[in-house]
């Protein structure tokens, strides 16, 4: 028997700062490094970081795409980091981008379509979002997503 697996796609959301680390160590992360959010992922799939800041704690309201890729394959695995914390992680294939403000791309995204509460998913740190919406935020980002 075999099995059609489609790819799928996910926003994250990290503070910029935190996602340019990954971007140039070719990794995500996602909720503080938990490792379930990441066993949702597969190779294959598509993502796109959501950075409501510049950095990690501050008040400054980025909310920009700041990073887009495909997953590459293998799965979840700690890394080490300073003071003990072992965060886990997965390997992405990222793009060449721009940062795309949020704002523009309200009302055309399927998941910003309750204008009012638009953010609300966010606060999840890791949810599905559908190809047209990767593809809208992929061009907004000058992107050209393509398998590793």
């Amino acid at each position: 028997m075999t099995t059609n697996w489609v790819a799928k796609n996910w926003v994250a959301v990290a503070s910029a700062e935190h996602v340019r680390i990954g971007r140039s160590k070719g990794f995500m992360q996602v909720c503080h490094g938990k490792a379930a959010p990441l066993r949702r992922i597969q190779p294959g799939d598509g993502v796109v970081y959501y950075s409501p800041t510049s950095v990690f704690r501050s008040k400054d309201q980025l909310q920009s795409f700041t990073a887009i890729g495909i997953v590459r394959d293998g799965a979840p695995y700690q890394a080490g980091m300073d003071g003990g914390f072992m965060p886990f992680r997965r390997d992405v294939s990222w793009c060449a981008t721009e940062d795309a403000p949020i704002k523009p791309l309200i009302g055309r995204l399927a998941f910003t379509t309750a204008k009012r509460n638009w953010g609300f998913q966010l606060r999840f740190g890791l949810f599905e979002i559908s190809e047209h919406d990767m593809a809208t935020i992929a061009a907004a980002m000058g992107a050209s997503l393509s398998p590793p």
